[in-house]
């Protein structure tokens, strides 16, 4: 509704319209429950063997982006070329997001490191120059609701998950500063990140832990 109001207060001032039909109408926004996977649950992914080399190759690629933060256009087109050496001598994602053209550098963790060497010598990945020999958006998320069954996770998994997790358990919820996950997620500003990220009540008790203890020094 929010859209199709800008479209219609267009059309009122190109006078198509002879008047507002919004003028009385209030519109409220909600936030979204935006789901994520627990430590819990993204561990067990990532350590569950798979009989399938299909559903293996989605698992890598899924928990790839999980610590990544990459969405699913991102990670398709992730070139050799954008691994670059940083500024502490690790390896880093350096790319430009698909969906906005922003900057978004990114350290690499171990675990998408190992996946990256894993997948290096891959017949689609030397044809492409690309780090990950990813299906379409479409089969990712069907077997991806596969893994969730295999896994016992009831959550219904799709891709763009990913990034919620990254967000809220990778990042967030082990200390890293809200303006560092925006910036490693390609943000503009706080405000969209704040959109992925939770604040987990482990982290708000891990929280006013430390609050409780200086506290009681103090007294």
């Amino acid at each position: 509704m929010t859209y199709f109001k800008k479209i219609v207060l267009q059309c009122v001032k190109s006078k198509w319209l002879p008047g507002d039909p919004f003028i009385d109408f209030k519109m409220t926004k909600r936030d979204v429950e935006r789901p994520h996977l627990t430590e819990e649950e993204l561990i067990s992914i990532y350590r569950k063997i798979f009989v399938s080399d299909r559903l293996t190759q989605v698992r890598d690629i899924f928990v790839f982006s999980c610590y990544t933060g990459l969405a699913y256009a991102d990670v398709q087109k992730l070139k050799r070329t954008e691994i670059v050496t940083g500024v502490d001598r690790k390896k880093w994602i350096a790319t430009h997001r698909q969906k906005t053209d922003t900057a978004s550098k990114i350290p690499l963790l171990p675990v998408p490191l190992a996946i990256l060497e894993k997948y290096k010598d891959h017949l689609t990945c030397q044809a492409k120059g690309t780090v990950l020999p990813i299906l379409s958006n479409q089969k990712m998320n069907a077997y991806l609701k596969e893994i969730a069954d295999v896994c016992g996770i009831s959550k219904s998994l799709s891709f763009h998950i990913a990034r919620h997790t990254f967000a809220t358990t990778v990042t967030l919820s082990n200390g890293v500063p809200i303006e560092s996950v925006a910036k490693m997620l390609g943000h503009k500003n706080l405000r969209q990140t704040q959109h992925y990220a939770k604040v987990l009540d482990i982290k708000i008790g891990e929280d006013m832990h430390k609050l409780r203890r200086r506290l009681t020094r103090i007294k």
